[in-house]
């Protein structure tokens, strides 16, 4: 009678065995599932991958195949990571970097490589602490690279799950999307509501005792965070207390860049983290106008993947954040 080793028999449901199935995934599995995490379609992966489109989704079936578990749901509207897909990209990025990093210390001919850290962050936080702590990390790593990115929340702990970035600057999340993500508290801010030096509304507020009503804000032009943003929830906050309503004519941005040059340039008032906007305030480019905000403060900290080592020069440059905040 004819016998088989377990190790080799698909279970069941026609999934082979665990140790089998690690022995049959190649990389070629890993480093598609990884581009389709990253990308979030199927067609931007394919692009990437110099695929076509078929090609990708018949890796990803046999990657499911062989692991035994749907890693992806798929939609008209992209790609999601399964619960267990994002148990299974912790280590399929690990996995892919050490590949490629071996595969570069293996070619003679190439130009020496200086080290490089890809940090995404908040616009608020990226023009605040992180331009000090880059600047900082400077002088001591000269020839070192920082790649950045910025965007809302849930992208930058999207990319750091994805192994896009090496660590994030941002703010804790809902517990669903922490999931393999850890939090370092780093500070906890404030908003602040600020004019140019001569806006009416700062000249006013310079004599002692005077403070600015919310209302008197509502006769100029108010520059906000964006919706979905924990600022915009806080400035909503702000003027519901006083019973009033946003109002029209207002500019809604994540841009930093941009708010500035509006407040810098017109009779805007902008209401920002206050982090965003410390520097002009300390040379007096801007200046913070003396309203009762909401005395609630958001963290913003750090934010990794957890039981990941970070490289030398990410723990440097998190080292130098913690520094500063």
């Amino acid at each position: 009678m004819e016998t088989r080793d377990s190790s080799t028999r698909p279970d069941d449901r026609g999934v082979l065995a665990p140790s089998a199935a690690m022995s049959r995934i190649r990389l070629r599995h890993l480093s598609c599932f990884v581009v389709v995490a990253q990308e979030r379609t199927l067609a931007r992966a394919a692009e990437r991958l110099h695929l076509s489109q078929p090609a990708v989704s018949k890796t990803l079936t046999e990657l499911e195949r062989l692991a035994g578990h749907q890693l992806l749901e798929r939609s008209r509207a992209g790609t999601q990571l399964t619960q267990a897909g994002e148990r299974f990209l912790r280590y399929a990025v690990e996995v892919t970097r050490a590949l490629d990093s071996a595969a570069a210390a293996l070619t003679a001919d190439e130009e020496p490589r200086y080290p490089t850290v890809a940090v995404s962050a908040l616009p608020t936080a990226a023009g605040g602490l992180l331009a000090q702590a880059i600047i900082a990390l400077r002088e001591r790593r000269p020839h070192a690279g920082v790649r950045v990115r910025t965007g809302h929340n849930p992208d930058l702990i999207a990319a750091l799950r994805a192994g896009e970035v090496d660590f994030a600057l941002g703010r804790i999340a809902e517990p669903a999307m922490m999931a393999g993500v850890s939090f370092e508290l780093l500070y906890a801010e404030s908003l602040a509501v600020v004019t140019r030096p001569q806006h009416r509304l700062a000249v006013y507020g310079r004599s002692p005792g005077r403070t600015v009503s919310p209302l008197a804000l509502l006769a100029y032009p108010l520059v906000i965070p964006g919706m979905g943003t924990a600022p915009r929830h806080d400035v909503e906050g702000f003027f519901e207390a006083h019973g009033i309503a946003l109002p029209p004519g207002r500019t809604e941005t994540q841009s930093v860049s941009l708010a500035r040059e509006l407040t810098l340039l017109s009779d805007a008032v902008w209401i920002t983290p206050q982090h965003a906007v410390q520097l002009d305030l300390d040379s007096g480019l801007l200046r913070r106008l003396s309203v009762s905000v909401p005395g609630n403060a958001e963290p913003l900290g750090i934010l990794s993947r957890s039981g990941v080592a970070p490289s030398e020069l990410a723990q440097q440059l998190m080292e130098t954040l913690r520094e500063l905040a």
